[in-house]
């Protein structure tokens, strides 16, 4: 059996500083309050999301560019709830969504979405989008208390956009 070289003491320093950094620059973020530390107690985002997954929320950034579809947000239901919901933006003010036949309309346009658990058992609209709102829909669909239940989201509900799972180790990474 071939030995495994061995590290060398500065090997090891720049590994750990590496390491000390990323966790210094994490705990700046969260302490400046660019970003929060979720974790994910329900399942209407699996299969792309689990329950118990932990994630980083940044919140910067969409208030400078406004969501876009295909983010996955954190907000403030329009709903009685103890907790944040955390869903897939996936109309825009202006745009028309319909649910039909098991497949999400966006202006007419099916949409191409690999993350989902399932196609949705509903239908919906169709609905234009009015300025300072968004649709949203969870990727467990039929599973998930969204727009197609409530109705359209108020801008102004957002608190960040869903940046990277890190926890479990396993499936750490951005969450697109």
């Amino acid at each position: 059996m071939a030995e495994q070289p061995k590290q060398t003491w500065i090997q090891v320093a720049k590994d750990w500083g590496k390491d000390l950094g990323i966790a210094l620059a994490i705990a700046f973020l969260l302490k400046a309050g660019v970003a929060d530390a979720r974790k994910v107690p329900t399942p209407s985002m699996v299969p792309t999301i689990q329950v118990g997954d932990r994630i980083f929320v940044e919140r910067a950034l969409l208030q400078f560019t406004g969501p876009r579809r295909g983010d996955i947000i954190v907000f403030t239901p329009p709903v009685p709830s103890p907790d944040d919901y955390l869903k897939r933006v996936i109309g825009l003010p202006g745009d028309t969504i319909e649910v039909k036949k098991g497949q999400v309309y966006v202006n007419g346009v099916a949409q191409k979405e690999p993350y989902l658990a399932e196609a949705p058992h509903y239908t919906y609209g169709p609905v234009t989008v009015p300025e300072g709102k968004v649709f949203v829909l969870g990727d467990n669909r039929n599973q998930s208390y969204d727009s197609h239940s409530w109705g359209l989201l108020d801008e102004s509900a957002i608190h960040g956009r869903a940046w990277v799972r890190y926890w479990p180790l396993d499936r750490a990474g951005r969450l697109d």
